[in-house]
């Protein structure tokens, strides 16, 4: 596991053959806040990484409920019985329930859904809610609920799967060929493309997703982005 510190932002980095995978900390004065699970057998990396800064894991935050975002969460939960978060909408798909509703694009959900997950959230998030210096903002796309953090501090954003910056920087859906995976698990790509707007309009300082390095002002890559975006869904 490589670790990376940026400010008050700790990247974790899991480097399984052909599939890196990011989870993060966010430094607060009671703790760390963790933000995804990363993969099973991840747990024990995350808890030395902790100790190492010095600081214990005080909440769980989740960006969506695909497997690679979650993999080690019982595991965490059982060591650590911290509050676990997510959004309202993927707290079903964390449960299992690939139900759409009715006023959703009817598309099925994709990706790595979970199966045989213990934990059940303890706060369900909504736009707008806050969790320390984290402020939540609904970006849905690549799931129906998945969610972005706002460091308030530093402008910061977590954004989850809604972009990639492995193999170049990409909205959610857009198909990068050496790295398709977060396209090929994207549920509905015109939603993917109305949270990256939103994303651009945030204007952050830096970008921190799923499966990629950080992104420092990340406002130009992330316009360019969106109009490829635009062009590969209107064909």
């Amino acid at each position: 596991m490589r670790v990376i510190k940026e400010g008050y932002l700790y990247q974790l980095t899991f480097m399984p053959r052909l599939f890196p995978v990011n989870c993060y900390f966010i430094e607060e004065e009671d703790g760390l806040t963790l933000i995804d699970a990363a993969l099973p057998n991840s747990a024990k990396a995350i808890l030395q990484a902790a100790e190492k800064i010095g600081k214990g894991i005080k909440r769980i935050v989740l960006t969506h409920a695909h497997g690679d975002h979650i993999g080690a969460l019982d595991e965490l939960k059982a060591k650590l019985d911290v509050p676990v978060y997510i959004s309202v909408r993927d707290s079903r798909l964390l449960a299992g329930d690939t139900s759409l509703d009715s006023n959703e694009p009817q598309t099925p959900i994709r990706g790595g859904i979970p199966k045989n997950i213990k934990t059940r959230p303890d706060i369900l998030l909504k736009e707008g809610d806050e969790i320390g210096s984290l402020l939540a903002i609904t970006t849905p796309g690549h799931t129906p609920g998945s969610m972005s953090f706002l460091d308030k501090r530093t402008n910061l954003l977590i954004a989850g799967d809604a972009f990639q910056t492995r193999g170049g920087t990409a909205v959610s859906g857009v198909t990068i060929p050496w790295f398709p995976f977060p396209a090929m698990a994207t549920w509905h790509k015109d939603t993917a493309l109305q949270s990256a707007r939103k994303i651009h309009g945030l204007e952050p300082s830096l970008l921190a997703v799923g499966h990629g390095e950080l992104l420092q002002n990340p406002v130009a890559h992330i316009e360019k982005a969106i109009q490829k975006a635009e062009a590969a869904f209107t064909k």
